[in-house]
């Protein structure tokens, strides 16, 4: 018995590695996109900072500048330093 494959259908999916499910500014899972951002993906990086937390770039970005003096995590208040 001889099998003949006439078409395949790839599918492929995706998912960011970070330390937790949901960016803590926006509530946006990781997965998904900001709520700046319509499609997920290379659009809506995630990034870290040294303390460990990760975030939506767009997020993080915008937490920042809305900062007065200091530039401090959302999360645990300690100086923001974009991890290298």
């Amino acid at each position: 018995m001889k099998v003949k494959i006439k078409s395949w259908n790839g599918v492929a999916s995706w998912l960011w590695v970070a330390n937790d499910e949901n960016c803590g500014i926006c509530r946006m899972a990781f997965n998904g996109c900001c709520p700046d951002c319509k499609v997920p993906g290379d659009d809506c990086p995630l990034v870290w900072g040294q303390c460990s937390h990760c975030f939506h770039m767009h997020c993080i970005l915008k937490w920042l500048n809305s900062q007065q003096v200091q530039q401090h995590c959302p999360m645990c208040r300690q100086e923001w330093k974009f991890k290298e």
